[in-house]
C-alpha cells in the first residue's frame, strides 16, 4: 500500500492555505483560487513558482519563499494536523493485515517528521519524501522508489491519492490507483477508481483494485 499524505491521510491542505496566503500577503498580494488549485500536489519549487507568477512577481527568490513557507507550516503542523475521514481506520486495517506500507509525499523530511507524530512512526515500513528523490510528483519516481524499497513490484501496489498531480505520478509508475479528492475535484480517468472519501474504502476494495490492475 502506498499512501499520499497531504489531503489523503491528513487534512493539511487547509494549513497550506494559511501559510501560502500569509506569504502572499507579506508580498503585498493575494493568492488566487486558480493558482491555489494548481499548487495542490506539487513540490515546493513548483509551488513557489506558481505563487510568484500569480502575484506578478516572478523575480522573487524561490528558495527564500520556500524557507518562509517551511518555517510557518512546521508551526501549523505542530498544532493543527487532523486525520481525513476514514484514513485512520483504513491505515489501521492495512497494518493489521500486515500489508507492506509506504508513505509517499511531496513534503520535505522535516515536515514529515512532525506529521509522523500524528500518523504514527510504526504505520509505515517506508517513507519517501519530496526532498529525497530527484524528481517529484507527477514524475513516477516517488512511487517507483517506494515500491523498490518495499520489495514489492509496483503493479502489485495500490496508491491512494487526492490530487491530479499525485494520481498522474502513481499511474505513470504503474500502480493501481484509488483517488479520493479533497480540496480540488478530479477529472475521472480510465484505470483510476474514485471515491468521495476513505470512509467507503476497505481491504476488499483494495484487493479488487489489484485484481483489476493485473487483468488490464
Amino acid at each position: 500500500m502506498l499512501f499520499d499524505m497531504d489531503g489523503t491521510l491528513v487534512d493539511s491542505e487547509r494549513l497550506w492555505d494559511v501559510a501560502l496566503q500569509e506569504l502572499a500577503q507579506t508580498y503585498g498580494g493575494t493568492l488566487s483560487a486558480v493558482a491555489r488549485r494548481a499548487i495542490v500536489g506539487t513540490g515546493m519549487a513548483d509551488s513557489m513558482r506558481i505563487l510568484h507568477e500569480d502575484l506578478g512577481q516572478p523575480h522573487r527568490d524561490a528558495e527564500a519563499s520556500a524557507a518562509w513557507i517551511n518555517a510557518r507550516i512546521l508551526e501549523l503542523f505542530r498544532t493543527g494536523l487532523q486525520w481525513r475521514p476514514g484514513a485512520l481506520a483504513l491505515l489501521a486495517a492495512v497494518r493489521a493485515a500486515r500489508i507492506p506500507t509506504a508513505l509517499v509525499t511531496s513534503s520535505g523530511r522535516a515536515l514529515v517528521e512532525i506529521a509522523l507524530d500524528t500518523l504514527g512512526r510504526d504505520s509505515f515500513d517506508v517513507v519517501v519524501c519530496g526532498d529525497e528523490v530527484d524528481s517529484t510528483k507527477p514524475h513516477p519516481e516517488p512511487y517507483l522508489t517506494a515500491a523498490r524499497l518495499l520489495g514489492v513490484p509496483i503493479e502489485r501496489c495500490v496508491a491512494i491519492e487526492d490530487s491530479a498531480t499525485g494520481v498522474a505520478s502513481a499511474v505513470a509508475a504503474g500502480a493501481a490507483v484509488l483517488a479520493v479528492p479533497a480540496e480540488v475535484p478530479l477529472t475521472p480517468r480510465d484505470g483510476v477508481h474514485q471515491l468521495e472519501s476513505l470512509l467507503a474504502a476497505d481491504l476488499e476494495l483494495l484487493a479488487a483494485l489489484l485484481v483489476e490492475q493485473t487483468t488490464r
